[in-house]
């Protein structure tokens, strides 16, 4: 055992114990960051303007600050760009995460000096927590890689510029560098494909021990260390145990991905955003992820069924209850207040608090008022694939309003990696599975409002070439799981 691996366990153990405090006292916590954060803002722009300094409780705090998108924010981005201090947060940003919007086109995000470290914290600790319950040290011995953007940096305004891992790249710790690939030139590589095919020689002969990334991107680089070693990702890299992700769910490619590995490998689920690191996966034996109510983000929630009532209500973590949707607010130490980042999280548990990510607030199939959302359609085709063998690679849910014939219906747009036999019979068996998922879509097909679902088979690597298409192929995009419109899935189609 190196004196590393030897370490790590007593480190890991500390570091768990020292979390406790606020795992297991999360509400006090909670309510001690929300005083903080008002305290702390009083004196801004945004402060001042939402009268911080009458503030003394959750329910002034819910009077004061309406929910708010980026829409809702950019004058005050717009006077930071401008060069303006002492706006959203004290002093000025030492970051611009920049992220794609929607009406807004490009979104920039603030990160701060306080909220920086958190998006390294949470990392950390995720691994910390994988060692203290395993006690698989072995893991800090090898080469750890971070499919990532890259770290390149411009500025907006006199603000520093980048994505988001790219920025983070740039704060890895001293005792990770040694330890931690690709190369930064090999990370500088802007065009996906080239850095993916320059990461592979770069690791191809190392011993790489923790691989991380979004599931679709780390299958291409899986896929291609394939192709030019002729072996399986266990023989390549006998020392691989830890595979860490996040941005969309890992289920539809666990079976594809332990095929290509060649064995099952433990995983931790991250939950990172632009906006603040929001949760870890802290235990293989619990479900869920660890709710990070200690790292400067004071969270609301709302009901994700009442979230475009004109009154929604607004709850703190005190309130919530397992097992029901709720649109995730955030409150942050960078300087966002009320905002809403647009996903949807469901409690597994409240001691301590854990979350799975349900959607996308604004992703779901709803042209009938079924309002089908990720976490239904995920589970339907986990448990199809359960009974009918196949392996998904990705997929795509969108209605056809107005098929050439015959009644409207959900269009599952698939890309396996391993059809199953009987396509007819997987068909039949997922519009099953989703009706009992969804009690208002069982009522549609029932009443021959819709039909049973279609299936259209996506060619091999039809959906990174569709992301290829639009110019976001790789780092930190994915394709939506689901639409309430066809402008992707008429898109998809050509491939």
């Amino acid at each position: 055992m190196s004196l590393k691996s030897f370490i790590s366990l007593p480190f890991a153990k500390l570091i768990v114990f020292k979390n406790n405090k606020w795992k297991l006292n999360a509400v006090n916590v909670q309510q001690e960051i929300m005083m903080g954060l008002i305290k702390k803002a009083c004196y801004t722009d945004f402060g001042r303007d939402h009268s911080f300094s009458t503030i003394s409780n959750y329910s002034d705090f819910k009077k004061n600050i309406p929910i708010r998108d980026y829409e809702g924010l950019k004058i005050y981005i717009d006077k930071i760009i401008d060069g303006n201090k002492n706006v959203l947060w004290p002093g000025a940003p030492i970051y611009f995460c920049k992220t794609s919007g929607t009406t807004s086109g490009t979104k920039y995000i603030p990160i701060s000096y306080e909220s920086m470290p958190n998006h390294i914290t949470a990392a950390r600790d995720a691994i910390l927590s994988y060692i203290a319950e395993t006690k698989k040290t072995s893991i800090v011995n090898g080469k750890m890689i971070f499919l990532q953007g890259s770290p390149m940096l411009t500025k907006t305004g006199s603000i520093l510029t980048g994505r988001l891992s790219g920025i983070v790249a740039h704060h890895i710790p001293a005792y990770l560098k040694k330890n931690r690939l690709p190369t930064f030139k090999t990370n500088c590589i802007e065009n996906w494909e080239n850095k993916v095919d320059a990461i592979v020689e770069e690791t191809m002969f190392e011993k790489m021990s923790v691989i991380s990334g979004i599931p679709p991107w780390v299958q291409m680089y899986f896929e291609k260390l394939k192709k030019m070693s002729g072996k399986l990702i266990k023989d390549l890299f006998p020392m691989f145990d830890l595979f860490i992700y996040g941005g969309v769910n890992y289920e539809p490619y666990k079976n594809s991905f332990e095929k290509i590995i060649g064995k099952k490998i433990d995983g931790i689920e991250l939950y990172p955003a632009s906006e603040g690191f929001i949760a870890y996966q802290d235990s293989q034996k619990e479900e869920g992820m660890l709710l990070c109510v200690n790292h400067g983000i004071f969270y609301e929630f709302i009901k994700a069924e009442d979230f475009f009532k004109e009154s929604p209500k607004r709850i703190c973590l005190a309130d919530v209850k397992i097992d029901i949707n709720y649109v995730i607010i955030l409150n942050t130490n960078a300087g966002l207040w009320g905002y809403n980042i647009g996903d949807t999280v469901k409690f597994v548990s409240i001691n301590p608090y854990r979350i799975i990510v349900s959607g996308r607030i604004k992703h779901f199939t709803s042209a009938f008022g079924e309002h089908v959302i990720a976490e239904e359609v995920e589970k339907s085709l986990k448990e199809t694939v359960e009974k009918i063998p196949a392996e998904i690679n990705e997929f795509h849910v969108a209605p056809q309003v107005n098929p050439s014939s015959g009644l409207p219906y959900h269009e599952w747009l698939i890309e396996f990696e391993k059809k199953p036999k009987k396509t007819i019979d997987f068909k039949t068996l997922l519009d099953i599975s989703l009706q009992k998922q969804n009690s208002y879509y069982k009522d549609l097909i029932s009443g021959g409002i819709l039909k049973s679902l279609e299936v259209t088979i996506i060619s091999k690597n039809g959906f990174r070439n569709y992301m290829k298409s639009i110019g976001k192929l790789g780092g930190q995009n994915k394709v939506p799981r689901l639409s309430n419109d066809r402008k992707i899935a008429d898109k998809l189609t050509k491939f």
